[in-house]
């Protein structure tokens, strides 16, 4: 059985599972509610001391709205835990928190960029704006916890999952981009408003994901024949990922998207992987990701901006460096050095010269100057936080479609950060895709929320105790039969004790002091079928020769 089975069956129930000794029933599994709820303290008094720290490094007093602020990011997360309590008492108590964390400390950043960008172009004010998503993200938040009663119902819609996630990735391409875009068709915009459907996709494509692995992770987990240490998939078996590996390079050629298109594909295989254990499913992920980038870039000129900046992010400051270069990834990368290990403090660094990209692409450039390493560290800890809750939920999880939701989510999320973070610290080329809960955009923390809400509903329900059987009444006692009277025994006369005047042990039960049958054998005294019926006690040869 490998560490993530998918077959259905029930983990080994723990200690607090287990009937207490002498106990009549097993021991309650506590809820982890008030846990929960002193981290939440601890979530909410983390971003306000870091809003009042930002309001004294930059103006020598603290913050005029402090009160307000500090007071809406606690009211979001006593409502989302109010509602954990209500609609998910059994879920992780650490899920809420973190998002909640993150959040915060997304918005305390913001908020600083805000007040140091006022000076530059192209700078407009995102606390407000950021505040109000996170709003909308906890309400959506709760209404997941709400109408989500339990997710197995989302097996039921595993193809129509399939065609809505397509959809969704598929209509920026139809809409216009904007010069700000830098060529990406991801956003759909309705005047001043903008929204980005594949944050939302990536949990739709991992409910179909999960329902359509379940049933076929059998048959993709077949060989056909072993090459270099390797078991290789079947040829037919190779359809779903061949499928998979197309849309997603048809995303890279028609919305120049390089991070949907890898978060896209490298969800399946993860999730391939994981439901069929074959190594090989990774080793064709990895070699058709590689072959299908280097096309693309051989023809997008977007694409390969992207990758000319990732192997020279310093082209744009040389004197005469091409106008396609881009001067934000060496910044970043400036912003990180001049951090070193403790950061300049917070409000005391000068990320802001990213501009407006600082608080969105590159805000983990802009954490990175003013906590240092050791503060990135910590952010990096807090997400790998979230993706290890997750996956203990899926090791959790009662039924194989739940561990594979799970397991898919906390892919994503952990993919996602991958890629940011890869980009912004020269690793991989630059996609374009945001920092959960830290960056600004409405999209990404609404549908963050979500994925969240959906993590919690499934631990919920793996750690909620199974209900016990009902006791089966016991059978009714069944009388014994009464013993058939001896034909055989002699009768007592009339005003006479049985056995009085009799040779000893005539007339009695076998085991009175003799043997059994002792003092009266079968026919004892008297001629064959004397006292008895025609034919009782003959053969069937005498009976006929009589007839």
């Amino acid at each position: 059985m490998s560490t993530f089975d998918v077959s259905g069956g029930r983990p080994p129930a723990t200690g607090r599972r287990r009937a207490a000794s002498g106990s009549s029933g097993p021991e309650a599994v506590p809820t982890r509610r008030n846990t929960e709820l002193l981290m939440l303290l601890f979530a909410v008094a983390v971003p306000i001391l870091g809003y009042a720290n930002v309001g004294l490094a930059m103006d020598g007093t603290l913050p005029a709205n402090i009160l307000a602020y500090g007071l809406g990011l606690a009211v979001l997360a006593a409502v989302a835990h109010l509602a954990v309590r209500r609609f998910a008492p059994y879920a992780d108590p650490l899920l809420l928190p973190l998002a909640t964390l993150l959040n915060g400390l997304g918005l305390v950043m913001i908020w600083r960029l805000d007040k140091a960008g006022k000076l530059l172009k192209n700078n407009f004010p995102a606390t407000t704006n950021q505040l109000m998503w996170s709003g909308l993200g906890v309400g959506l938040f709760i209404g997941v916890m709400w109408l989500l009663k339990d997710h197995r119902i989302l097996q039921r819609y595993t193809y129509i999952s399939m065609v809505a996630a397509l959809v969704l990735l598929a209509a920026p391409a139809f809409f216009p981009s904007r010069k700000e875009d830098f060529g990406a068709k991801i956003w759909i915009r309705f005047g001043s408003f903008s929204i980005q459907p594949g944050e939302f996709a990536k949990i739709i494509l991992t409910i179909f994901f999960a329902g359509f692995l379940m049933v076929k992770k059998d048959a993709l987990a077949l060989a056909s024949r072993k090459f270099m240490g390797l078991y290789l998939p079947r040829g037919r078996d190779l359809g779903p990922i061949v499928v998979v590996w197309l849309l997603s390079i048809l995303i890279l050629v028609f919305e120049t998207d390089l991070g949907t298109s890898f978060l896209f594909f490298g969800l399946f295989v993860v999730m391939l992987y994981v439901a069929t254990e074959r190594t090989s499913w990774i080793v064709f992920g990895l070699l058709m990701s590689f072959g299908g980038a280097a096309v693309v870039a051989s023809t997008e000129s977007h694409v390969k901006t992207r990758i000319n900046a990732w192997l020279d992010p310093m082209a744009a400051f040389a004197p005469n460096h091409s106008q396609d270069s881009s001067e934000q990834i060496g910044q970043t990368l400036m912003s990180l050095g001049s951090g070193g290990t403790v950061g300049t403090g917070l409000g005391q660094g000068r990320s802001w010269l990213i501009q407006f990209a600082a608080k969105s692409d590159f805000i983990l450039g802009s954490f990175g100057e003013e906590l240092g390493l050791t503060g990135l560290m910590a952010i990096f800890l807090l997400y790998g936080l979230v993706v290890q809750r997750g996956l203990r939920t899926a090791l959790a999880a009662r039924d194989p479609f739940g561990k594979l939701l799970a397991v898919g989510l906390s892919s994503a999320f952990a993919l996602q950060v991958f890629v940011v973070a890869g980009g912004v610290t020269g690793l991989i080329p630059l996609t374009g895709m945001t920092m959960p809960f830290l960056a600004q955009g409405g999209s990404s923390v609404v549908a963050n929320w979500a994925l969240i809400a959906v993590l919690m509903k499934i631990s919920d329900t793996a750690r909620r105790p199974a209900a016990e059987p009902a006791a089966e009444p016991a059978p009714a006692a069944i009388p014994e039969p009464a013993a058939a009277p001896d034909r055989h025994a002699q009768q007592p006369e009339h005003g006479q004790q049985p056995g009085h005047g009799q040779p000893q042990g005539h007339g009695r039960q076998p085991g009175h002091g003799q043997p059994p049958g002792y003092g009266q054998p079968q026919g004892y005294g008297q001629p064959p079928g004397y006292g008895q019926p025609q034919g009782y006690g003959q053969s069937d040869q005498s009976r006929g020769a009589s007839s």
